[in-house]
């Protein structure tokens, strides 16, 4: 069948689609601040660039079988239910062909052009959020997005393996903040989008717990997050920019989170949790943001 112009590229935004590129651009919003922590300074543009794109794709490859998995009960949620394999826009075979040659090209990507270390973090990552993730927790635990938040932390692991080609204690602790700061974020939408999950029969912790419990476990996990971010400052030798950052970001995080718990009207507090994940977003944007800028600016504590 000849293809127009317009199914052209209709066929090219589902496949687009399929990488879920607005998680992408969350992801990679650790990497890049990492690596300039890792070299202390600016790393060669050339490297940059070549980790952004190796890590674009395995995130893409591993969103892409994601989708694949999920087919059933994507099409079973009000938030999904337009994704590509739902509206029937791609064949899963296609889908899934484009994810595992999206997951290959990524690992030699990366290998070739960064270093070994990075093209295996990504795939393990990759795995992780496949096996562990998507085909085992999601469908059967209330601690699926705590576990499987592994997966998203991992950028930081492989931007900081693609300057020094090790993984020393700064990157764990960024890899922790990203770890824990991952079930309040996902935790606010899934008070949301309650109703959705328990029509897919998905037990996330608003629909099997109920919300306050959620929201206690959002305050507690904020806590962390913020404490894990606070310890980076010694740790890394950090300066003024970022303490101060981590200091003002973190405590809006957990008020925010306490203020979920306060709540007692359904209504609001679905407005409150979405505004809360919008938030949560800002607030991981502006402490990598942090990072970086600390570095270059270089206001060090000495």
């Amino acid at each position: 069948m000849l293809l127009t112009a317009d199914t052209t590229r209709s066929r090219a935004r589902a496949y687009i689609a399929l990488t879920k590129p607005r998680i992408i651009e969350l992801l990679l919003v650790s990497t890049v601040p990492t690596m300039v922590l890792a070299q202390r300074g600016l790393p060669d543009l050339w490297l940059i660039v070549a980790t952004v794109i190796g890590g674009t794709m395995s995130a893409g490859g591993a969103n892409a079988i994601n989708m694949y998995v999920d087919r059933d009960i994507d099409a079973l949620m009000e938030r999904t239910k337009n994704r590509p394999l739902v509206t029937g826009e791609l064949e899963p075979r296609q889908a899934l062909i484009f994810a595992v040659g999206l997951e290959v090209i990524a690992f030699f990507w990366l290998w070739g052009f960064v270093n070994l270390l990075s093209g295996l973090l990504a795939v393990g990552a990759c795995c992780f959020y496949v096996f562990v993730y998507t085909m085992w927790l999601k469908r059967t635990s209330t601690q699926n997005i705590v576990i499987g938040g592994a997966a998203g932390a991992a950028p930081v692991l492989i931007g900081w393996s693609a300057v020094t080609n090790t993984v020393a204690w700064p990157a764990i602790l960024l890899f922790g903040v990203v770890f824990f700061w991952t079930p309040p974020h996902f935790w606010a939408l899934a008070i949301r989008y309650e109703s959705d999950y328990a029509a897919a029969s998905v037990p996330m912790m608003p629909v099997v717990e109920g919300h306050r419990s959620t929201a206690i476990q959002i305050f507690v996990y904020s806590l962390i997050v913020w404490a894990v971010s606070l310890a980076l400052w010694p740790v890394a030798n950090m300066g003024w920019i970022y303490l101060g950052s981590a200091i003002v970001v973190g405590a809006l995080f957990s008020l925010g989170a306490f203020d979920l718990i306060r709540e007692t009207d359904t209504k609001r507090l679905d407005s409150k949790a979405i505004r809360y994940f919008g938030f949560s977003i800002t607030h991981l944007t502006v402490l990598f943001a942090a990072v970086a800028i600390d570095q270059l600016v270089g206001w060090g504590v000495g």
